[in-house]
C-alpha cells in the first residue's frame, strides 16, 4: 500500500493516487505545509485568518461554505497550520462525520462532539485539566447518565459510565451509531443545553489558561446535511451555536446560501468561489485561475507524463473546480493506461469529458436541459429555486468576479447543442 508521502509523480501508478478525489492535504509529520497545496488568488481564507489575528471581545465564529469539490477541506487544514493562527490558538480540526451521522444531524450532536474532541484532543496532547474542573465534569457526567438512564430504563451499559475519557469517547459513538440512545441523549440535553454549553465553556477556559491560547475549532463536513437540517442549525439555532467560548469555524451547506434563512449568518459568512476561468461575457482567458490550476497539476504529476495541450483542456473541462480537475485527471489517466500509451494526451481528456456528460445524461431531464440552456445564453444567478439542485450537482458553476455569475459546466456544454 502506497503511503501519503505526496511525491510528485514519475508514473501512472503514483499519478492516480495523486488524483484521488478526497485526498487529505494534511500538514507534514515535521509541521511543513502540504506540498500539494495550491494558494490560490483572491483566497478568502485570507479574511478568516485576518479576523482570527485580530482583536476580539467574543471568541469569533465564522460558517464557510463553497460549492462541492472546491477546496473548503484543503483550506481549513491549511488554517490548521498556519504559524499566526498556531501562535495565538490552541488548534484542532475534525471531520463531523466522526462524531455525529450526518443524515440525522442535530445541534446538540454538534455541541457534544465539539466538548468532546475539545477534551479528547487536550488530553491526548498531555494536557492537565485542574481537578476541581474534572470534579465538576464528572458530576456534569452524572447528572446525564441519571437521565439517561430513566429515559431507557436501565439499557444503558456501564461502560458509558466508566469515567470522563469513555464517556466522551463513547458518547459521540453512541450519537452516531445508535438511534435509540442518540434520541434518549437529545432530550437529556434539550433539558439543559446550558449545561451542555457550561462544560463546553470550563474546557475551553482551562485550556486557555494552561496554554496561553485560545481554542480554535475548525469543523469540517458540515455542509454534507441537507437544507432543511442546515436551516434548524444555522438559522433556528443560531444563538445557540456562537455561545461557546471558542473560536469556531463551521463549514455550511451551500444550498444555505441560497436560502432565505442565509441572512441569519451573513455577517460572519464566508463563500470559497469556483476558480473564474474567464469572464462573465465568456471572453478571454483568466491567466490567474489557469495558473493555479496548473500548479495544481505539475504539482502531483512530471510534466513528461502529460501533454501540455492536454493540461490546457483538463483545466477548461473541470470548470475551476479542483475536484472536478482530479476526476478529469483520473479518468484521463485510466483512459492513456488501457490504450498502452506513455503520456496522457488531449484524446484522453476528451474520453474523461464524455464520461462526465454520460453521467449527467443519467440525471438531467428535459426541463433542467431548457434551464442550462438559459444558463448558458444569460449566466445570470437568478430564480435561484430552480438552479439550487443543479448548482448542487455542479451541473451548473458559480463564479465570483465584480458581480456573481454563473454558467453550465464546460463538459456539459455539447449536451446543449444535442
Amino acid at each position: 500500500m502506497f503511503e501519503l508521502n505526496y511525491e510528485k509523480a514519475k508514473d501512472f501508478d503514483r499519478a492516480w493516487l495523486n488524483f484521488e478525489l478526497d485526498l487529505p492535504l494534511r500538514p507534514l509529520k515535521d509541521g511543513s505545509g502540504n506540498p500539494f497545496y495550491v494558494n490560490r488568488s483572491n483566497n478568502p481564507i485570507v479574511e478568516i485568518k485576518d479576523a482570527l489575528i485580530a482583536p476580539f471581545y467574543s471568541p469569533p465564529k465564522f460558517f464557510f461554505s463553497g460549492h462541492r469539490g472546491c477546496g473548503k477541506s484543503t483550506e481549513l487544514l491549511h488554517l490548521l497550520n498556519d504559524p499566526d493562527i498556531q501562535k495565538k490558538y490552541w488548534v484542532i480540526n475534525f471531520s463531523i462525520r466522526t462524531e455525529a451521522d450526518i443524515i440525522d444531524l442535530d445541534f446538540r450532536d454538534v455541541l457534544l462532539a465539539i466538548g468532546g474532541r475539545l477534551y479528547r484532543e487536550y488530553r491526548k496532547t498531555g494536557g492537565d485539566l485542574p481537578k476541581q474542573l474534572l470534579k465538576e465534569l464528572e458530576s456534569w457526567k452524572g447528572k446525564v447518565e441519571q437521565e439517561i438512564q430513566t429515559l431507557s430504563d436501565g439499557r444503558i451499559s456501564a461502560e458509558v459510565g466508566a469515567g470522563l475519557d469513555a464517556f466522551f469517547a463513547n458518547a459521540g459513538i453512541k450519537m452516531r451509531l445508535e438511534p435509540a440512545t442518540r434520541i434518549e441523549m437529545r432530550q437529556t440535553f434539550e433539558k439543559d443545553i446550558t449545561g451542555l454549553i457550561s462544560v463546553i465553556n470550563a474546557i475551553t477556559a482551562a485550556i486557555y489558561k494552561q496554554e496561553k491560547r485560545f481554542p480554535l475549532v475548525l469543523i469540517d463536513d458540515m455542509d454534507k446535511p441537507d437544507l432543511d437540517k442546515a436551516r434548524a442549525i444555522f438559522h433556528d439555532r443560531r444563538e445557540i451555536m456562537t455561545q461557546p467560548q471558542c473560536a469556531i469555524v463551521y463549514t455550511v451547506s451551500s444550498a444555505l446560501f441560497y436560502s432565505k434563512e442565509f441572512d441569519a449568518i451573513r455577517d460572519k459568512a464566508i463563500f470559497l468561489p469556483n476558480i473564474s476561468l474567464t469572464n462573465f461575457a465568456g471572453e478571454g482567458v483568466n491567466e490567474a485561475g489557469y495558473r493555479s490550476l496548473r500548479e495544481f497539476i505539475r504539482l502531483r504529476i512530471e510534466d513528461s507524463l502529460i501533454d501540455n495541450t492536454a493540461i490546457n483542456l483538463a483545466i477548461y473541462y473541470s470548470g475551476g473546480v479542483f475536484r472536478e480537475l482530479a476526476r478529469v485527471m483520473r479518468t484521463s489517466i485510466g483512459n492513456a493506461r488501457r490504450h498502452g500509451r506513455e503520456i496522457i494526451t488531449s484524446e484522453d481528456v476528451e474520453w474523461a469529458a464524455s464520461e462526465i456528460r454520460n453521467e449527467y445524461r443519467r440525471i438531467l431531464n428535459s426541463e433542467d436541459l431548457q434551464l442550462l440552456k438559459k444558463i448558458h445564453k444569460t449566466k445570470k444567478l437568478e430564480f435561484i429555486g430552480p438552479l439550487r439542485p443543479l448548482l448542487q450537482l455542479l451541473a451548473i458553476l458559480e463564479y465570483e468576479d465584480n458581480e456573481n455569475w454563473c454558467d453550465v459546466h464546460p463538459a456539459l456544454r455539447k449536451i446543449l447543442n444535442e
